[in-house]
């Protein structure tokens, strides 16, 4: 499976983005899809995910009520978007894919087997 994420760049806080995460090469469908992000000097931290359809998707308290994640099986693609933006959700955003048919939603940044390149996404003050 590949992946490559689009829409990250720079916006004032309050502001809004939506990321894309394109995928390819494998039956995306089969998948549950994450987003992570990894601020300057920090770990990977989970941010959301969505299972493989229906069903609740899952937030970090961080983002919870202000990001949304959603995904379009049809196209292949899964999107976050990213409202009410803080000068600290600066950071590196990466999208994620567990590997197809592991049903369960996971924070782990290690229970996803493939990863996109990373979109910036900068919140001035």
């Amino acid at each position: 499976v590949q992946l490559v994420e689009s829409g990250g760049g720079l916006v004032q806080a309050g502001g809004s983005l939506r990321l894309s995460c394109a995928a390819s090469g494998g039956t995306f469908s089969s998948n549950v899809m994450g987003w992570f992000r990894q601020r300057q000097g920090k770990a990977r931290e989970f941010v959301a995910a969505i299972p493989l359809s229906g069903g609740s998707s899952v937030y970090a308290d961080s983002v919870k009520g202000r990001f949304t994640v959603s995904r379009d099986n049809a196209d292949n693609t899964v999107y976050l978007q990213m409202n009410v933006l803080k000068p600290e959700d600066t950071a590196l955003y990466y999208c994620a894919s567990r590997a197809p048919r592991l049903t369960v939603i996971r924070r782990e940044p290690n229970a996803y087997a493939y990863w996109g390149q990373g979109t910036l996404v900068t919140v001035s003050s």
